[in-house]
């Protein structure tokens, strides 16, 4: 049995705003730290380009993630320095960037490694794939069980690939343009709902990814592994992660696979986990979180505001 009846989860890419967790660091030294952790580690201001932007620089990859990742734990330490105390989940996670976010939460990574980590990861992927050659839908309405087979039919020669599990009814496709395009006006015409497509500079979690797994696998190296506080529940299959070996391999295969999102919160309930705290900006994965648990509870902490019931809700935790 899990050593908690709660999770704690971090968004992806796409959560990002400009002014992200300014409040944290107006308020808190213990937030002004983590920005200043990850401005020295990158060597450059991020926390300039999350405060002020231009959105034209927040957006491009390899700044957003290590935005994000540095907002959601500077968000979550403000909580536990008002709390008095760590954290202690029964699981970490997070969806595709936000699982990387999990392991500095977790003390796997430091805050430094995990900010230069996804710094790299960003730059690989925006440089793997030229602009315009790739593309992201999202196909309301369908399951994996339709979705699948649509895009191993809409491939042909290209590529197009389940990306995100997000909910039921909610599966994110990516691959080349033209063969996402096919995909989706099959997906319309086998009962879509709708198909969104995304606003991305590149096509993640498709096999035009996998040289950017190789190099990461690289990178891992140069970073210090440690035990996480608890375990991570991997993107890539569904399953909780605790030896640096094991992160390796659900890191890498992330990186080209399907993020498992509804499966990651499925396997967390069966596991004892009732309540999910989400920290970063937005609210996106607490709502994904409903839609596929029945019954969880979920809070989202992205304001200073915020913090009082989120230690409302993790004071009730078992």
């Amino acid at each position: 049995m899990p050593k908690s009846d709660y999770a704690i989860v971090f968004p992806g890419q796409g959560a990002q705003e400009i002014g992200m967790g300014r409040d944290f660091y107006e308020a808190f030294e213990v937030c002004r730290s983590v920005f200043e952790e990850a401005d020295d580690a990158l060597g450059f201001r991020l926390s300039k380009i999350i405060f002020e932007g231009p959105d034209d620089e927040l957006v491009k990859t390899a700044f957003t993630q290590p935005a994000i990742l540095t907002a959601s734990i500077a968000i979550l330490r403000a909580v536990e320095h008002e709390w008095g105390r760590q954290t202690n989940p029964a699981f970490y996670a997070g969806h595709s960037l936000g699982e990387y976010t999990a392991l500095a939460a977790s003390g796997a990574l430091t805050l430094g490694d995990a900010a230069r980590l996804v710094h790299r990861r960003g730059a690989l992927m925006q440089d793997a794939v030229p602009i315009g050659v790739g593309a992201m839908s999202a196909i309301m309405g369908l399951g994996m069980e339709s979705v699948g087979p649509i895009c191993s039919e809409a491939a042909g020669s290209e590529v197009c690939d389940p990306a995100n599990v997000n909910s039921p009814g909610q599966i994110v496709i990516s691959g080349t343009a033209a063969a996402v395009a096919r995909a989706g006006e099959l997906a319309k015409a086998r009962g879509a709902s709708r198909i969104i497509p995304l606003k991305v500079s590149a096509p993640f979690h498709c096999a035009l990814m996998r040289p950017v797994a190789d190099k990461l696998k690289e990178e891992f190296e140069s970073c210090e592994w440690h035990t996480p506080g608890a375990p991570i529940m991997a993107n890539a299959d569904a399953s909780p992660k605790v030896s640096a070996d094991d992160i390796h391999n659900a890191l890498y295969e992330q990186t080209y696979k399907p993020v498992l999102w509804a499966d990651d919160v499925l396997a967390m309930k069966e596991r004892g986990v009732e309540r999910f705290a989400e920290f970063g900006p937005g609210n996106v994965l607490s709502g994904l979180i409903k839609r596929t648990a029945k019954g969880a509870e979920t809070i989202s902490v992205n304001k200073t505001a915020d913090i009082a019931k989120a230690l409302e809700f993790l004071g009730g935790a078992r």
